[in-house]
């Protein structure tokens, strides 16, 4: 494991000298189904938060009262897990690594934890220090529609769409569908492989194959967060070290009608 890949296998959970189990399942995950010592993720409320003015990423406040929630201290590795389809659990880590908490995505998910079924190390109060969340702290920053559209240009932009939304056949919720101009598709499932992300040799290849350079900046984006932050770890895996989330993404552009679509 690279010190600045942000995913983990399970098999080297074990190493961590301190761990925050999260479970990005959702709160509505069968009670018989949780994992011991993991502590489940509000993912629905932070989805909802996220779009909403009061509480969007700018309220540093208000999301650093949310990690305290979930017992994470400066000193602890948060590992968020999800059921395997990685989306929701890289939405958490992208929230997370946003506001400068440690954090590593927990490859395959739930199916990985019951191979290896490590050990849960807890957390120990007398020897942490409460986490302090600070906006734009992490190594993948946040792009907002304003900023993207004067940067158009100079932007090299990744869409983890589907190709029916990507080409406007599957509009979703949206008004409009279509695709941002310039940006290159890459479907988040093609960067998983039997439930697990491709390794980084393999994501580096895939981003090469349709156009992307390793110097560019990247922004990516799907239609509702998820996918954009799978797509950034996967860049991030690959060698891209300026990578930046339209985290409101395609649904947020596409209610603007002063935002052009293809």
């Amino acid at each position: 494991m690279s010190q600045s890949d942000p995913v983990i296998e399970a098999e080297y959970l074990a190493q961590l000298p301190l761990y925050l189990l999260l479970d990005a399942r959702g709160t509505s995950t069968d009670r018989n189904d949780l994992i011991d010592g993991a502590v489940i993720v509000p993912v629905e409320g932070w989805v909802d938060a996220a779009r909403r003015d009061a509480t969007s990423f700018d309220n540093v406040d208000y999301w650093g009262e949310e990690f305290a929630k979930l017992g994470l201290s400066s000193q602890t590795m948060a590992v968020v897990f999800d059921d395997g389809l990685m989306t929701e659990a890289a939405r958490v880590w992208f929230i997370l690594q946003f506001f400068g908490a440690k954090a590593l995505v927990l490859n395959g998910g739930t199916a990985s934890l019951a191979t290896e079924r490590a050990s849960i190390p807890v957390p120990t109060p007398q020897n942490t220090m409460p986490f302090q969340a600070s906006y734009n702290a992490g190594p993948v920053g946040l792009v907002d529609r304003h900023t993207l559209k004067d940067n158009l240009d100079t932007t090299t932009i990744f869409d983890a769409r589907t190709q029916a939304e990507f080409k406007g056949k599957d509009l979703k919720s949206n008004a409009r569908g279509g695709h941002l101009p310039g940006a290159k598709l890459l479907p988040h499932s093609d960067l998983l492989k039997s439930g697990n992300l491709r390794s980084p040799s393999d994501s580096r290849e895939m981003l090469s194959a349709i156009g992307f350079q390793t110097g560019d900046h990247l922004v990516t984006h799907c239609d509702g967060g998820g996918r954009a932050a799978l797509a950034a770890i996967a860049a991030v895996r690959a060698g891209y070290e300026d990578v930046d989330v339209y985290y409101l993404s395609f649904s947020d552009w596409a209610k603007n009608e002063s935002c052009p679509v293809k």
